[in-house]
């Protein structure tokens, strides 16, 4: 199970009595958000896309979407998510607990801007009903992150 290979992540760093986890689904922004008690900007939803022949993950706020022009200028190619069968055997989580953590060799991370104007954010840790909150220097340590990357917009544009 993910929340497993995460668990064993964060506990070679000394972090794992920080997992949350939770009797209710966190799977989405908004059940994440109300599990944790706190505004659905915060969460830090992973995102994860097919590029050429790579997979990435971009950490975005809550709060966003992903800006198709901004990420093909960034990238060099139109916005591809991963099929809802795919992450769990490409990224090593499946949907609902997908985060930048213990993934599969060869995945790349990306934070996006969105995330800076928070001082912790919540992404999830592997499973539908887990989370961890972290500073953002800490999401930079612990997510072996590529870049910081602008290639969101408000969800409401």
């Amino acid at each position: 199970m993910s929340i497993e290979k995460v668990r064993e992540y964060f506990k070679s760093v000394g972090i794992d009595s920080r997992i949350k986890e939770f009797s209710e689904s966190s799977a989405t922004v908004e059940l994440a958000a109300h599990a944790l008690g706190c505004a659905p900007e915060r969460i830090a939803k992973t995102l994860s896309f097919k590029l050429k022949d790579d997979c990435i993950l971009i950490v975005t706020a809550g709060d966003v979407k992903i800006d198709n022009s901004k990420y093909k200028a960034r990238f060099g190619a139109k916005a591809s998510m991963l099929k809802f069968d795919e992450a769990a055997e490409l990224i090593g989580h499946a949907v609902g607990g997908v985060c930048p953590f213990a993934v599969n060799d060869g995945v790349k991370v990306y934070l996006d801007e969105s995330l800076k104007r928070f001082e912790t954010v919540f992404p999830a840790c592997g499973s539908s009903n887990s989370a961890i909150e972290l500073t953002i220097s800490e999401l930079e340590k612990y997510s072996d992150y590529i870049s910081w990357v602008d290639v969101c917009k408000p969800k409401n544009s």
